[in-house]
């Protein structure tokens, strides 16, 4: 039988194939779709990378590597963006990854988790804790288009470096966040001891203990510097490609950034949210949801918008404002959901239907305002 690994492993031959195409000039649309595909397996082979230097470097250094690396490949792509100047791609990039993780993530967990169980529990303090650091991180994107709308003729100059001061608060929340989870309150994000349940249910515990054994660290180091290079190329076929093969495609830029390219960055950690939640294991499969939402909107946002700022290519917080609307709507009904620590197969459907509706709206939204 087929594990993760086998696939992704498989799917690495769109690397090689996706850099003919952009050698042989095959046109937009196949280098955007190959590239693509490609970036999935490196994601996967980056967050199995990930994981087993922090099983070496232990739990804090190791639970730091996690949150560093966790969102690298959507901080990538974002960065690759930035530098071609698509703006609105990389902020719609930033709303769809939380829109996707909340609700369709979360959805997809609980749907097929509570197809299988009954009911399944999760630790509500950790879901009320990160649902707080999630307004948190919403209120913060809501202040610069809030000063936008209601101010006259605002500069450019000034919303930048109103993004600049908020981006550096997000990031200073972000560092306290990973302070409570990793060192004063780890008790409560215990979710390792999961993991290693889900190992011995597989029948893999000896074989990762083997994988361990046979392969130093500085292999793993290595798998992720290349994964991480390789990345960055991929990430440059696809953006290069991404407005020419969107438009004949008849999708906007909007549908593209919020739809398409979390779902391409993300595939690998949905995969295993999903696959956890079938295991009955719904506190580790929330805390890879909730969690990703929280690094996009505490950590890669406000990276970005330093970045922007550093290489010439100015981003501020001030999105469109359809895109705060299904965030907040995202976040609300996420919130709503898990504060209770248990949840079932209905509760995921409604998640998804929120997410279709959604989806819908930004395929025919006509253009970023």
């Amino acid at each position: 039988m087929l594990n993760a690994k086998t696939i992704i492993s498989v799917l690495l031959i769109f690397i090689p194939i996706s850099i003919a195409a952009h050698l042989l000039e095959w046109g937009s649309t196949p280098i955007f779709i190959i590239s693509a595909v490609a970036i999935i397996p490196l994601a996967g082979w980056m967050g199995i990378a990930t994981e087993e230097i922090a099983v070496v470097l232990g739990p804090n250094l190791g639970g730091l590597l996690n949150a560093t690396f966790g969102n690298a490949t959507e901080l990538i792509i974002g960065i690759v963006a930035l530098r071609a100047g698509l703006l609105d791609v990389v902020k719609a990039s930033i709303t769809g990854s939380i829109i996707g993780n909340l609700l369709l993530v979360m959805g997809l967990s609980m749907l097929l988790g509570g197809l299988r169980y009954k009911e399944q529990k999760f630790q509500p303090i950790v879901a009320r804790l990160n649902a707080s650091a999630m307004n948190l991180a919403v209120i913060a994107i809501l202040v610069p288009t809030a000063v936008e709308y209601t101010s006259t003729g605002i500069e450019e100059a000034t919303m930048q470096n109103l993004s600049s001061a908020v981006a550096i608060v997000l990031i200073g929340v972000y560092i306290l966040t990973l302070l409570f989870s990793m060192k004063t309150h780890t008790y409560l994000y215990d979710v390792g001891v999961a993991e290693t349940e889900i190992l011995e249910e597989s029948g893999e515990t000896a074989r990762a203990s083997e994988s361990h054994s046979r392969s130093p660290l500085w292999v793993w180091i290595i798998i992720l510097l290349v994964a991480t290079l390789a990345v960055a190329l991929e990430s440059e076929l696809l953006v290069d490609s991404l407005e020419e093969a969107t438009a004949s495609l008849g999708l906007t830029s909007l549908f593209t950034g919020v739809i398409l390219v979390p779902i391409i960055g993300n595939a690998a950690e949905h995969t295993t949210a999903v696959t956890v939640a079938m295991k009955n294991k719904m506190d580790l499969s929330v805390s890879v949801a909730v969690g990703s939402s929280l690094q996009i909107a505490l950590f890669v946002a406000p990276v970005l918008v330093l970045v922007g700022y550093l290489i010439g290519q100015p981003m501020d917080l001030n999105f469109n404002p359809f895109e705060l609307v299904a965030v907040v709507v995202a976040v609300l009904i996420a919130n709503s959901v898990s504060s209770d620590g248990r949840c079932d197969w209905l509760e995921g459907a409604l998640l998804l239907a929120a997410y279709t509706v959604l989806g819908l709206a930004f395929y025919f939204h006509p253009v970023i305002v």
